[in-house]
């Protein structure tokens, strides 16, 4: 007699959500929703509006989606809310401007499964027939920013900035969400690097926007705001290593200031420079401050990682294997 365990687990449908943030996207949102029809047939799709001025979310209503209505403005809190009010077990994140190719969607869902990966993120490729597609100096800022971010967390990432991603219920119920905007992506890439994930990234084409749809994305006004993102989160996820630089600095400048006075208080047993004296020891007191506080915070931000590690461990893991299907066999197997 077969075993109901195994059953059940053949009778699973995975639930598959595709989010997709917008702001302004009237123009391109509903071929967003047509592609992703065609590419998973059995995906619920929530579309999620930014407080546009245009008809977005309507366009989007239209063509079938779940419309929700975020009224705090930046991509990140779309993306918070998103992950708290949609419940599946894989959910298929893209950007509403229909720039991402993803014919490839089934496929890549049935990766994340077999290679039971956290993340997965389609790494940018231009389509070549329009060098404005991916700007030069979005080009060139997302590389400086991901090399940072590889330096600094041990990552392997080419394209930390993509939104293009899918995640497993495990990553998306275990996210802390804390930015705003577009430094969002980051956000993402360090949690998954902080609880040592298993992430991939996979080719995907980047094509030209369609007319009347134009880019939220300001290279030097948001460019600054990720950097300054990497910076506080290494701050917080590395505390130790930031402090312990710090002190350091402190070190060698107090070292360098009071040489001099002790070759003269050696040669003539007198301190003629008290002020410098005083600045010297102020700031070597700084540099073990510094120590103390990378340590003391050090053992703050570990207690914080298992916290995180096991509320993702408190999310099963999803065995039941991914199967193309369409959404009248699969409302069957429900029944």
């Amino acid at each position: 007699m077969p075993d109901s365990n195994n059953l059940d687990q053949e009778n699973l449908v995975v639930r598959v959500a595709v989010i997709l943030p917008c702001y302004n996207e009237a123009a391109a949102i509903a071929t967003v929703i047509e592609e992703f029809r065609t590419g998973l047939p059995n995906a619920e799709i929530y579309v999620f509006d930014n407080n546009s001025s245009d008809d977005t979310a309507e366009v989007a209503r239209a063509s079938g989606a779940r419309v929700t209505h975020v009224r705090l403005r930046g991509k990140g809190n779309v993306i918070r809310r998103m992950f708290a009010d949609v419940d599946a077990d894989i959910y298929f994140m893209v950007d509403g401007d229909a720039t991402y190719d993803v014919s490839e969607a089934q496929r890549l869902v049935e990766r994340l499964q077999q290679e039971q990966l956290d993340m997965l993120v389609g790494c940018r490729m231009d389509d070549g027939v329009n060098r404005e597609n991916y700007r030069p100096g979005h080009r060139w800022g997302n590389r400086l920013l991901t090399n940072f971010v590889g330096a600094l967390f041990d990552s392997r990432f080419s394209d930390m900035l993509s939104g293009y991603r899918i995640f497993s219920r495990r990553f998306v119920k275990s996210f802390p969400a804390r930015s705003w905007g577009f430094e969002i992506e980051t956000e993402l890439t360090i949690h998954a690097l902080e609880l040592r994930m298993p992430v991939a990234e996979h080719p995907v084409t980047y094509r030209s926007r369609l007319e009347g749809s134009t880019s939220k994305l300001s290279t030097y006004r948001d460019g600054w705001r990720i950097l300054k993102t990497i910076l506080k989160l290494f701050i917080n996820e590395r505390p130790l290593q930031f402090f312990s630089a710090v002190g350091m600095f402190f070190a060698l400048v107090s070292l360098a200031l009071v040489a001099p006075l002790v070759v003269t208080y050696l040669e003539t047993g007198l301190v003629p420079r008290l002020p410098t004296a005083v600045l010297s020891t102020g700031m070597m007191i700084s540099a073990m401050l510094s120590l103390v506080c990378g340590v003391l915070l050090n053992t703050v931000t570990v207690s914080r990682h298992e916290i995180r590690h096991l509320a993702y461990l408190a999310v099963p893991r999803l065995t039941a294997p991914y199967r193309s299907m369409t959404r009248r066999s699969a409302a069957r197997l429900l029944a």
